[in-house]
């Protein structure tokens, strides 16, 4: 019978396959859970802007006091800008009736001589305004304004959106802590599982006065190799799904946030590689600190 030479085993390198595999599947889960969150933060914001104040000026107020309203409007810091451009419109009494007899079907201009509605200014809120107290606060800044008469807004708007985020926040930060702890547990056996063919080799180098720094140096650089490479492979996979996505469902491209999703890339290919070197940290010192009893 022939005899086949056995491949000699070298300290640090054994079958990485399973473990790229298993933290490849567990990063990607995580980036899926961070893009759910990114998507959900672009919504809460498209939410929040509706959130606006309307402020209706007196009556018979000349070109100019309007426009110093509108000054005095746009250089407040609660006004959302987006896209360099401030979030305010002006509504003319004239355009809030016609818009009142489209939406009522009923022209109270055949029965009134006077137009009762006001010339407003309508701003949107920046979100980091958008408390209860902070848009009392708000209301009546804008109402100490010379040539404003009245500030109204949505509040029962404002209070159901907070508290269902709150409730959200929780709900999801429930699922991160309960999604982390999962993750770092199987990225940890898998390692542990995939060293388990070298701890008589680990021994051996203890053996030969190896110090304990010289055991670990290959198999800690090449876990922040392999675990690097694994977040670039869940990187990619979340980028092919969400490119797909995008085309596939109408308006989801809404909802994206590249410099948010390039952070988010980024994050996994360098936890990948801090997980792994540490799970692979712990698992050469359990080998190390074990009796040749253990071993077997």
């Amino acid at each position: 019978m022939a005899n086949y030479p056995r491949k000699k085993k070298t300290l640090g390198h054994f079958k990485y396959g399973s473990v790229l595999f298993s933290t490849t599947l567990s990063l990607f889960i995580v980036g899926l859970f961070g893009v759910i969150l990114i998507q959900a933060k672009t919504l809460t914001s498209l939410i929040r802007e509706n959130v606006e104040v309307q402020i209706f000026l007196d009556k018979n107020l000349k070109a100019e006091e309007i426009t110093a309203v509108k000054n005095n409007l746009a250089s407040r810091p609660f006004v959302l800008i987006k896209s360099d451009t401030v979030s305010l419109r002006y509504i003319s009494n004239e355009d809030a009736a016609k818009t009142f007899i489209e939406s009522t079907g009923e022209d109270f201009t055949q029965f009134l001589e006077d137009n009762p509605l006001r010339d407003s200014y309508v701003i949107t809120i920046s979100e980091e305004f958008q408390t209860a107290d902070q848009l009392e606060s708000i209301a009546k800044e804008l109402e100490a304004i010379p040539g404003v008469f009245e500030v109204s807004y949505m509040t029962d708007l404002v209070e159901s959106i907070n508290k269902n985020l709150v409730k959200v926040s929780l709900v999801m930060g429930g699922f991160i802590l309960i999604l982390i702890i999962t993750v770092v547990m199987l990225i940890n056996n898998t390692i542990r599982l995939a060293l388990f063919s070298q701890r008589f080799l680990i021994r051996s180098m203890q053996l030969v006065g190896a110090t304990r720094a010289f055991i670990r140096k290959p198999f800690l650089m090449r876990s922040w190799v392999f675990g690097m490479l694994a977040g670039a492979f869940a990187s990619l996979i979340l980028f092919g799904l969400i490119s797909y996505t995008q085309t596939a469902i109408e308006g989801f491209a809404l909802l994206q946030n590249q410099e948010l999703m390039l952070i988010l890339f980024g994050i996994l290919v360098v936890v990948g590689g801090i997980l792994s070197v540490l799970s692979t940290l712990r698992a050469v010192n359990k080998y190390l600190n074990m009796t040749l009893d253990e071993l077997y």
